[in-house]
């Protein structure tokens, strides 16, 4: 963090006021659940973005990235607006911008910072360096212009310059993990009304490890596909009559289903509503203490990503496959798909072994190698320095 602080002064000729961080997440179960206020089960990663930030009271945003090429980027802030070319979608800078404006257009006097970033998480893994972005600037913000802002109030500021200012139409999960989330748990969330539970997840007490495998396909969430799924769930409630499709319980799915006319909307109707399901089925289980029992709900919901949602791709077919076949107990992909990444439940006494069967399967089939790290359930948001 010192770096991070060190590197501030080079830029700006002065200390920070302070030096923040928000860690990345990894969800364990429940995908696309979130914008159907339904319910998903994440845990923030050990890889953060770091944020040292000064306070400014002259209308001036100056922002740098030490992961972009590039030098600092000068807005005004009193003329940021969502569509601006400077803070265009697919830009890093349109991030913490977009947060700055959300806060503003909220009603919060910001008048301005100087921030600079660096992040650890990986870029286009599904892993949610946007929203740890996003979550690092609304916290160092929050506390250095008095807010008091919530982790949940953290979270819907990130959001919203996501879905508003960037153009992204997430739901929440990916802020609330990264604001919210608790060092050896994972967040049992309510997308809903943002109620949330800490579960405990100490997978290394029982012998598990948790893998996450980038298969380094990036993904870009702004490219349309995404949002036609959104739209088409939001269709599918809309002809069943509910508010969100969380309002459909999994005993009534298939008189639900044989409502449907338009079969997209009813394979994306299939997917949701049993995610849901296989949420409360993963909390019993870890409740109960059976976390190994987990593994065959992993590999369901990853067949429903692949053939209801549609959002899968060969890699992580190959991850998810290679890595059971070789004594996982249960993978899946984890994030928005069309590439990124894969989580594995797996004893930690084959975690190595899995780890190079999955090194080799990529090769055999011509893929680019993966990447392949434990993932620690870690510490939401917090200050550093």
């Amino acid at each position: 963090m010192s770096g991070v602080a060190a590197e501030f002064g080079e830029l700006y000729g002065t200390a920070p006021d302070g030096v923040w961080a928000a860690p990345g997440r990894v969800n364990l179960i429940g995908e696309y659940t979130d914008f159907n206020e339904g319910f998903v089960l994440p845990s923030a990663l050990p890889h953060t973005a770091v944020a040292a930030v000064s306070r400014r009271d002259d209308g001036v945003l100056r922002l740098h990235s030490a992961d972009v090429p590039g030098g600092v980027v000068r807005l005004d802030v009193a003329g940021l607006a969502p569509g601006r070319p400077d803070t265009a979608a697919g830009g890093w800078a349109a991030y913490p911008a977009g947060v700055v404006w959300a806060l503003r257009e909220a009603g919060h006097e910001v008048g301005g910072a100087d921030v600079h970033l660096a992040s650890t998480v990986p870029t286009g893994a599904g892993l949610s360096s946007s929203a740890a972005l996003e979550v690092v600037t609304a916290l160092a913000l929050s506390e250095l212009y008095g807010l008091g802002l919530s982790g949940p109030e953290l979270a819907r500021t990130a959001q919203r310059a996501e879905n508003a200012f960037v153009g992204v139409p997430c739901g929440i999960m990916d802020q609330m993990a990264s604001a919210c989330a608790a060092e050896g748990h994972a967040l049992f969330l309510d997308t809903r009304d943002l109620s949330y539970r800490q579960v405990p997840f100490d997978l290394a007490a029982v012998g598990l490890r948790l893998l996450v495998v980038d298969t380094r396909v990036k993904h870009a969430l702004g490219d349309g596909a995404y949002a036609e799924r959104r739209a088409g769930c939001e269709a599918g409630a809309r002809a069943l009559g509910v508010r969100a499709l969380r309002d459909v319980d999994v005993e009534h799915l298939p008189a639900a289903l044989a409502r449907l006319t338009d079969e997209t909307v009813r394979r994306y109707v299939r997917h949701v509503v049993s995610d849901n399901d296989r949420v409360a089925r993963t909390i019993a289980l870890l409740d109960a203490g059976d976390p190994r029992a987990v593994g065959p709900l992993l590999v369901e919901g990853h067949a429903s990503l692949r053939d209801d949602l549609r959002v899968s791709c060969p890699e992580l077919d190959l991850a998810v496959e290679t890595a059971v076949a070789a004594g996982a107990l249960g993978a899946r992909m984890t994030g928005g798909g069309f590439g990124g990444s894969a989580v594995v439940l797996v004893e930690d006494g084959l975690a190595e072994d899995v780890a190079d069967a999955l090194g080799k399967a990529f090769r055999d089939a011509g893929f680019g190698a993966p990447g392949v790290f434990g993932a620690v359930p870690s510490a939401g948001a917090r200050r550093v320095g």
